[in-house]
């Protein structure tokens, strides 16, 4: 049973960051039900990020679908929706249309750019929310564009995980108070947040508002990949004294090329010295030599390595469920242990034991299946 166990938690169903934060509330034992659209669709397992939730497939289109929310709302702790602003409002789901049901309601937002200012009715994606955050500028190499780190930083980092932290948040409060409110989680906020380290380097005199020059960018030798033998890579993060006078042994560096650590001017030859170092040996050699060290080290390690490395296998840092491999829940909790309880359900599989479970009687169930107002596989 995990930490949220006994939360119950209405997911109006979206894609990316709101998926995301529906995975990490129930992953700690939230009852998150998905609200899918009526749709033949089959079975899709392979969507992580779904995994964990009952769903119920209802027309959001027709007044009885809408109701049929609503009444769910009332027996709920929270609801969560990722639609561009004003949307649910013109479905009859927005804030005041679902706390009128139930005042203890806690509403999530999930947007890109925020509830309000000049864009937040445009379209976006998480590229867009971390370049007007700051944050695309400072990632890539000297002299090159901006690199897109995956999806990792706006929709997850700064989007999903922002919405489950003030959803929790919000609920923990509403527990105190007795009154829900609204959680407007922007994923330009979030980003903005996870940017604060860097920002206040930047008013310290310690960072250059430039890509690929600084300690954490690219621009130091001891903060960085290198290409190996076999042409796979490792990466080192040899900051402290210590741990870089243990790359010095461990690699058999020179002491006057490498000297001077913290000197900025000397890092892009330093750089490529380093270079020409790790690519005498493979990675696996390298890892021999450096993993499990004070170096800081570790191989760069592809999704379909990753799951298979002892540390990861050792932790349950991966876990293979129904045959599909996923990251297991985190953070782990000593006594109310997250799990994995079932992979991605189908729009509307879960529709009639949700509803019972909500007070629904059984004709009352039948009679919104026979009116198409819900469906399933």
């Amino acid at each position: 049973m995990g930490p949220l166990e006994g939360m119950k938690i209405i997911e109006l169903a979206g894609i990316g960051p709101g998926p995301f934060c529906g995975m990490m509330l129930s992953d700690m034992g939230a009852d998150v039900i998905r609200i899918d659209r009526i749709a033949n669709a089959p079975r899709r397992p392979f969507e992580i990020l779904a995994r964990n939730r009952r769903s119920i497939a209802v027309d959001l289109k027709r007044p009885e679908g809408i109701e049929l929310v609503l009444k769910l709302c009332e027996g709920a702790d929270g609801l969560f929706e990722g639609f561009r602003p004003g949307v649910t409002e013109r479905l009859g789901l927005g804030p005041d249309d679902c706390m009128e049901r139930n005042p203890q309601l806690v509403y999530g937002r999930m947007t890109g750019w925020g509830q309000e200012g000049p864009i937040a009715g445009a379209a976006g994606h998480d590229i867009n929310y971390i370049a007007l955050a700051g944050a695309l500028h400072g990632i890539g190499f000297a002299g090159d564009r901006p690199v897109p780190p995956l999806n990792l930083v706006g929709d997850f980092g700064g989007g999903g995980m922002l919405l489950a932290f003030g959803m929790v948040c919000g609920m923990l409060e509403a527990s105190r108070s007795g009154q829900g409110q609204v959680i407007d989680a922007a994923m330009i906020d979030g980003t903005a947040a996870l940017m604060a380290m860097f920002y206040g380097m930047k008013a310290a005199g310690v960072w250059k508002d430039e890509r690929g020059v600084n300690l954490l960018d690219t621009g130091s030798h001891f903060y960085n990949t290198f290409e190996t033998s076999d042409g796979k890579h490792i990466c080192i993060g040899s900051i402290e004294p210590q741990f870089y006078a243990e790359l010095l042994e461990r690699a058999a560096l020179d002491a006057d090329t490498f000297g001077e650590q913290m000197n900025p001017e000397r890092w892009p030859q330093q750089t490529e010295a380093l270079a020409q170092v790790f690519k005498q040996k493979t990675r696996d050699e390298w890892c021999e030599i450096m993993e499990g060290t004070d170096v800081c080290f570790a191989p760069v390690l592809s999704l379909s390595e990753a799951p298979n490395h002892p540390h990861n296998v050792a932790r349950g840092t991966f876990e293979t469920h129904d045959g599909l491999v996923q990251p297991a829940p985190a953070p782990r909790f000593s006594r109310t242990r997250g799990e994995i309880r079932n992979n991605a359900r189908a729009p509307g599989e879960d529709g009639r034991e949700v509803l019972q479970d909500f007070g629904f009687s059984s004709e009352e169930v039948t009679a919104l299946e026979a009116s198409s107002v819900i469906g399933g596989p």
